[in-house]
């Protein structure tokens, strides 16, 4: 089953710890009310350091542990109801801080602090995670709704419904059987513009999707694209957010060949690579073209969906060259059984 995109946005459950973005958000939150207590228990800044040392030598142990168990229970604890897994995350605070405080006396003050006071510490840095991420994923969940509209809008343009449904008209008489195909092929690719798309897709589905697409727009620009396919080594099991290449084809298509009057080739390079899958789009470019604002707006959208499904472990960056522009989409190998 596709996973959803409810691992970031709020969905009553816990996050997924093990994103990369989520076990740096706990890693830096902790470390920030460590500095906080610190701050507090001395008065002399030439003092604060020794202070957030002696700290650090019992919380950082702690906060090892507490990820590396987290992201070990990571499935258990997403199967759980969500207020039987916050009361399973803090036991399991609770045990951690239990055993480091039996056997890690050295890692203690000289005269440590009963058991009950590092437990109520703990309870206390733990609420305060799952209540930050609850509400982050409460802030989250309008954002999704928002991206997917202008996703829509941007996607949608006008400019290309209309030229392929000219571009069929044309082939009736010529040419029945194209112009059937054609319009199944239009009716698939609005089907998916207009589904629901809150959950990841296969990889194999887009690009069977993006060639549906750059089928109907040889329809009419013919020899003028010219499209090269590098896919044998393409995770066909992967998945990804639903219409995160098209978007990005029909901005190489408007911005790359419409405005060219001889051929241009448009790239598409996927593969997989040290657990992440990457595709690299690209497409003839000019400097004086006017239509870069546009294609700002579409990419700034991809990146805020990549973020909602996969936080800080998807990136994508362009390039731009003396005649050509490169898009390189990198996001983790998520498989269906993977959650």
């Amino acid at each position: 089953m596709a996973r959803s995109i409810n691992q970031n946005a709020y969905s009553g459950a816990l996050p997924n710890f093990r994103n990369l973005g989520i076990a740096l958000r706990i890693v830096v939150i902790v470390n920030v009310m460590a500095l906080a207590a610190a701050i507090v228990q001395t008065s002399d800044l030439r003092q604060l350091w020794n202070v957030l040392l002696e700290l650090s030598a019992v919380v950082q142990p702690l906060l090892i542990l507490s990820v590396v168990a987290l992201v070990a229970l990571n499935d258990l604890l997403k199967r759980l109801p969500y207020y039987l897994g916050v009361l399973a995350v803090l036991a399991i605070e609770l045990v951690l801080t239990t055993l480091l405080y039996t056997f890690g006396q050295p890692l203690l003050a000289d005269k440590p602090a009963p058991l009950m006071r590092y437990w109520a510490l703990v309870a206390l840095a733990t609420g305060a995670l799952l209540v930050y991420f609850d509400l982050r994923g409460r802030a989250l969940s309008p954002a999704f709704t928002e991206a997917r509209l202008q996703a829509l809008q941007a996607r949608i343009r006008p400019h290309f419904l209309f030229n392929s449904i000219n571009a069929v008209l044309s082939l009736i008489r010529q040419n029945p059987k194209r112009a059937e195909a054609a319009l199944e092929d239009m009716a698939d690719l609005f089907r998916v513009l207009m589904a629901d798309n809150r959950s990841l897709s296969p990889l194999a589905r887009e690009v069977d999707l993006c060639r549906q697409y750059l089928e109907l727009e040889q329809l009419r620009l013919g020899e003028r694209l010219q499209i090269e396919w590098h896919i044998d080594k393409m995770p066909a099991d992967a998945l990804v957010p639903p219409l995160v290449l098209q978007p990005l084809l029909e901005n190489a298509v408007y911005h790359g060949i419409e405005p060219r009057v001889e051929p241009g080739v448009v790239s598409i390079d996927i593969y997989g690579a040290r657990g992440q899958v990457h595709a690299v789009l690209r497409n003839p470019y000019r400097h004086d073209g006017g239509h870069h604002a546009g294609n700002k707006m579409a990419l700034a959208n991809i990146r805020e969906r990549l973020q909602l499904h996969f936080d800080a472990e998807a990136t994508l960056d362009t390039r731009v060259g003396d005649d050509t522009y490169q898009v390189h989409i990198a996001m983790p190998y998520v498989k269906g059984g993977d959650s």
